[in-house]
């Protein structure tokens, strides 16, 4: 498959960005609808929470499997079409989750998904680092991934508030004629041509390629700490609308365990509502500050990427404790606390993780990444809350034991910051000797 090839005009450079935004925020947008109808759609198929964990599981085994497969097409296909035909994919797949009528067929319509997204993972970030050099790319991650916690926010008010107004099951069908519209602009987007120079390079195999990512030190430690990150955000954040329509029950005399189905979807929406503004609002502000803090500081500091990201994600540590604790409405700020510091890290994280890979090997970097973030991450972690909560019987200790991974997350960023300006550098004498 390929698409023409040409090279990265300021032009085409702008209308690749507009669009992966616009596509980034409904790959987030189409994640976290589960999340958001999870008590309605367990409800109906009576799941327990260790299945409803499940079923975020099996997304995300499909997601990491398929990244790396995916991944190292995106260095040979044209990464337009690979990424056009993905959100088709994910698009339809979720279409067929609101079709579902037994829990085997919601499994079949996730793995579908996260096969969808797998296309897109790792192709998007390093499209983008080929259209933009490297002393603007701090600021154009940034820009690509707010697209996290807006899609994110949008995905939880959205799903509420459908739900609550018609039925879970449209949550997913409305999102397929959009998916269709962003395959099509996609399919006519030109290639940026620094693909040639990747495509005429000698090719290596996959785990020779591999093998030259894990020996540089800070794409290791950085992907460590993105991997206990990624632990911690996805135990706690599919199961907050559950555990916090669960306090707000409580906090109206209500038993949580015996709700009506429009009670229980009415505290569901304006919990949904709720956590969306506080994501959108304290994500934006994060993302695009914690770029901007962290390119300042690299004028100065070479290892500033990770340090920012390291020292912000401990102030998330004790935010995330103080949730379970504090009665409304400080609970909701300790909310908003510990999403403000959990985002924090994105932009610089995605940021160092290109500048330490060379083009040739970008999209597996990111690919391996992916894998490496979710197989060890948030693929385990819903299931494991749902889990230690149905064996304890208490949110807090769940949450309490994932959220110590926040630390850990900070320590390998610190670690790893010692290394990324020799990495940084090493990377980009690789793309300039490419291109000579």
């Amino acid at each position: 498959m390929s698409a023409p090839i040409i090279p990265p005009s300021a032009t085409h450079a702008r209308r690749a960005l507009v669009l992966l935004i616009v596509i980034n925020l409904f790959n987030y947008i189409d994640r976290q609808v589960l999340a958001a109808v999870e008590p309605l759609l367990s409800a109906e198929f009576k799941l327990t929470e260790t299945q409803a964990g499940g079923l975020a599981s099996a997304f995300l085994y499909a997601y990491m499997v398929g990244a790396p497969i995916l991944g190292r097409l995106a260095e040979k296909w044209s990464r337009w079409w690979l990424i056009g035909g993905s959100i088709a994919v994910w698009s339809l797949a979720s279409g067929a989750t609101g079709l579902a009528t037994s829990f085997a067929a919601l499994v079949i319509a996730r793995v579908c998904v996260g096969i969808g997204e797998a296309g897109y993972g790792p192709a998007a970030p390093a499209l983008l680092a080929d259209y933009f050099p490297i002393e603007k790319r701090g600021r154009i991650m940034a820009f690509f991934y707010v697209a996290i916690p807006v899609g994110s926010a949008l995905g939880y008010i959205y799903g509420g508030q459908i739900s609550a107004l018609l039925n879970w099951r449209w949550a997913f069908w409305l999102v397929v004629p959009p998916g269709l519209l962003l395959t099509f602009l996609c399919w006519r987007m030109p290639e940026p041509s620094r693909l040639a120079h990747a495509n005429n390079a000698p090719r290596r195999s996959f785990f020779r390629d591999a093998r030259g990512l894990l020996r540089v030190p800070s794409y290791v430690f950085n992907t460590a700490a993105m991997t206990a990150m990624t632990f911690a955000i996805g135990g706690i954040s599919f199961w907050i609308p559950k555990f916090m329509s669960g306090r707000v029950a409580l906090a109206r005399g209500l038993d949580p365990e015996h709700l009506d189905d429009a009670v229980r979807g009415q505290i569901l929406g304006e919990v949904n509502t709720t956590f969306g503004i506080i994501v959108v609002v304290a994500g934006i502000a994060s993302t695009l500050l914690g770029s901007f803090i962290a390119e300042k500081l690299s004028k100065r500091h070479s290892g500033a990427y990770f340090l920012t990201s390291g020292g912000a994600i401990l102030f998330a540590f004790p935010a995330t404790l103080a949730m379970l604790h504090l009665s409304f409405p400080w609970a909701w700020v300790a909310v908003f606390c510990a999403v403000f510091f959990l985002f924090f890290n994105t932009g610089p994280a995605n940021t160092a993780l290109a500048n330490v890979t060379s083009t040739r090997v970008r999209a597996t970097g990111f690919a391996l990444n992916i894998f490496a973030i979710h197989a060890f991450g948030d693929a385990i972690s819903p299931l494991l809350v749902g889990w230690i909560k149905a064996e304890t019987g208490s949110w807090n200790v769940a949450f309490g034991l994932v959220s110590v991974m926040m630390v850990l997350a900070s320590g390998f960023w610190l670690i790893g910051a010692r290394y990324l300006g020799r990495d940084t550098a090493a990377a980009a004498a690789l793309d300039a000797s490419a291109r000579a």
